[in-house]
């Protein structure tokens, strides 16, 4: 280690040693108040102590969590820099007012020349002293949390404005090594503080019936969501709850049995599952044909009753719509992990919960029918019908008793659209009121979403009105694509194999991406014209960005063995431009990113932040050049490693955006 080196490590030791040494005066300083406070009975009534005594104690405890992140070295693994000024910022409120139960709220500024973050809880603790007859402006509240703040290698300077806001500015230093750390790693998943089991249920096709446009935001969102739950390493089960079981399947069979009477010994060719489907249908309907739907009802009866030769009528209608539904899959490059786990998974496990919640007394009845009344639902749940058949009630019930008990799940994620949400959330409470679900212990959640409507602002559908399928919306996403292509000449600068990948990475992507990018609770117009337009906040010029990042460093002729060993020998990274600043702020926010998303579930919080990273990244590459060429000659005279890694960073962060979003990027375009 050089000279500079050391020194500089020796400083950086230095400031976090005064960092712990603030940080455990202000723990001492607590616990002695709290004691005073435990042990001072005549002060007031006992009551109002003990609750003075119980919040030090939880500022006790929080400092003291903080305190060991800090002794096991650690800090920078679980601690975004948001999570660091929140700590930083906490020791100064409890510092200046250790009686107050307000917490520290930390943002990023929108406008850069206001810094980089904003401590806005002046303006929370001048609201919680005027309700306790104290007047202070927020101001001088303000001017108090920052002179009680605590060393460290974190701010260079603060700002407060005349409403009482605090600007942090950030160190050069602090981000070069936040920076150098991100690249030394390869840009690794944030540090959770608890791994869980979790599952996501998406997609949910019907079998025999092909997928339409209306699968397609839940297959995408939960697909996502998935991506982003392993990406940070939660144990992920993805389930696709199928409708492969009830009425329809007797129409099916029976249709089976006429049109293809060998099917026990020879498969039955069955090409086009829709047609079928609609040809047992239109049977089923016809006052003409009584005897088909009497055996229709007959096959329901003989299936649920497992006859072997009902079973295997069965499997073959699931398996021929299974393999058209993993085509679908396989287009949109939907995770092969995802499992189907249909109705007819739990069909002998819901005579068992009807017991179960008969014998517990949550059931009445009512018209011969079961019903089970859930506290603040205004309607029943159905659990059997007055001919003793089971409903979806029965087997939504079957299945969270399943994944909370059997599965043992700590979180149960169901991506449907918001109009389910009524019916899942009385699931949900039925569960919690029959003792299979304790929110203390596991957490269900409902991740909604709205319509996809057309470019007329109606439920997206076909000219003559009916739904599209998705099959056909991939195609023509297809060849719009390549029309794209063309109109640039993409397939003439490229070989027949690359234009494929790139046509398919653009049509697919500019699916996936114009649904991610939008907030899933609300409605979006599905137009191509938009999603495939190259400026803007567009998977196509997202795709275009990173491969011509990737490209810079390719064509700079520095290979990546020679990048790694200048990373490795130097301690932090040259920033000196502005532009190269700015764009490593915006590089070390991706964990701060991906836990803000983890949070809410909202990925077009992730989409917002690639897309304004590539913003950044043409900001810095406009006027900060990675290789200077003699303008006479062409010859390269200067190469800026420092750049060429902040180009690998930028397109590092890209990667794993583009990985959690489902959307595969490609090396030419």
């Amino acid at each position: 280690m050089d000279l500079v080196s050391a020194t500089a490590l020796a400083k950086r030791t230095d400031e976090q040693e005064r960092e712990f040494n603030d940080l455990k005066a202000v723990v001492e300083k607590t616990e002695r108040t709290a004691d005073a406070l435990a042990a001072d009975k005549s002060a007031g009534d006992l009551e109002s102590l003990a609750a003075a005594n119980a919040r030090l104690n939880f500022r006790k405890i929080h400092l003291q969590e903080a305190l060991r992140i800090r002794e096991s070295k650690s800090a920078d693994a679980i601690y975004t820099t948001q999570k660091r000024l929140e700590a930083l910022f906490h020791v100064a409120v409890v510092t200046v007012y250790p009686m107050i139960e307000e917490f520290v709220n930390i943002v990023n500024t929108c406008d850069p020349r206001h810094g980089d973050y904003q401590c806005n809880t002046a303006m929370q603790l001048c609201q919680w002293l005027k309700k306790q007859g104290k007047s202070e402006k927020a101001v001088d509240i303000a001017a108090l949390l920052v002179a009680a703040l605590p060393p460290n290698d974190l701010i260079e300077s603060t700002k407060i404005n005349p409403i009482g806001f605090v600007n942090v500015f950030l160190r050069n230093d602090y981000v070069t090594e936040r920076l150098t750390t991100l690249l030394r790693k390869n840009v690794p998943p944030p540090t959770i503080p608890k791994k869980f089991k979790v599952i996501v249920d998406y997609s949910s096709p019907n079998i025999a019936k092909e997928m339409h446009v209306g699968h397609l935001r839940s297959t995408i969102i939960g697909d996502s969501i998935a991506n982003l739950l392993e990406f940070v390493g939660h144990d992920v089960l993805r389930l696709s709850h199928i409708g492969d079981w009830g009425t329809q399947f007797g129409m099916l069979i029976a249709h089976l049995q006429d049109k293809f009477p060998n099917y026990l010994s020879v498969s039955p060719p069955i090409g086009d599952l829709q047609s079928f489907y609609r040809e047992a249908k239109v049977r089923f309907d016809d006052p003409n044909e009584p005897e088909f739907k009497k055996r229709a009802y007959n096959c329901v009866v003989e299936l649920q009753s497992r006859n072997p030769d009902s079973i295997k009528a069965w499997t073959m209608i699931v398996d021929v719509s299974d393999r058209e539904n993993k085509q679908v899959y396989k287009r949109l490059k939907i995770s092969d992990k995802l499992q189907n786990r249909g109705e007819s998974f739990y069909d002998e496990m819901m005579k068992d919960v009807v017991k179960q919640l008969d014998e517990g007394g949550h059931l009445k009845l009512e018209d011969g029918r079961k019903l089970m009344f859930v506290p603040d639902c205004p309607i029943p749940m159905t659990v059997v019908k007055s001919d003793g058949g089971f409903t979806y009630d029965t087997s939504d019930m079957a299945t969270i008793r399943h994944r909370l008990q059997v599965e043992k799940c700590d979180w149960n994620i169901y991506v449907i659209d918001s109009g389910q949400k009524g019916h899942i959330d009385m699931v949900i409470k039925a569960a919690e009121v029959v003792g299979w679900y304790d929110p203390s212990e596991q957490k269900n959640q409902f991740v909604g979403f709205g319509l996809v409507l057309g470019e007329d602002s109606k439920k997206f559908k076909t000219r003559s009105g009916t739904t599209i399928r998705l099959s056909e919306l991939l195609d023509e996403g297809l060849t719009r694509s390549a029309a794209k292509l063309q109109e640039k000449n993409r397939d003439k600068d490229l070989s027949k194999e690359e234009f494929e990948a790139a046509r398919d990475a653009v049509a697919y992507g500019c699916i996936k991406y114009a649904d991610l990018s939008k907030n899933r609770i609300s409605d979006y117009i599905f137009s191509f014209d938009k999603m495939l337009e190259d400026r803007g906040n567009t998977a196509v010029y997202l795709l275009y960005a990173y491969t011509r990042i990737r490209a810079i460093t390719r064509n700079s002729g520095v290979s990546a063995e020679s990048l790694q060993e200048y990373l490795q020998a130097t301690p932090r990274l040259p920033l000196d431009h502005p532009k190269e600043f700015k764009l490593a702020k915006k590089l070390i926010q991706f964990h701060e990113v991906i836990l803000s998303v983890l949070e809410s579930l909202l990925m077009n919080g992730l989409c917002d932040y690639v897309y304004e990273l590539s913003c950044v990244f043409t900001e810095f590459y406009d006027v900060c050049y990675c290789i200077e060429k003699d303008r006479k000659t062409g010859e390269i005279v200067r190469i800026h490693k420092h750049r060429l890694l902040l180009c690998e960073a930028t397109s590092a962060v890209m990667d794993r955006c583009f990985k959690i979003l489902g959307i595969t990027p490609v090396s030419k375009m």
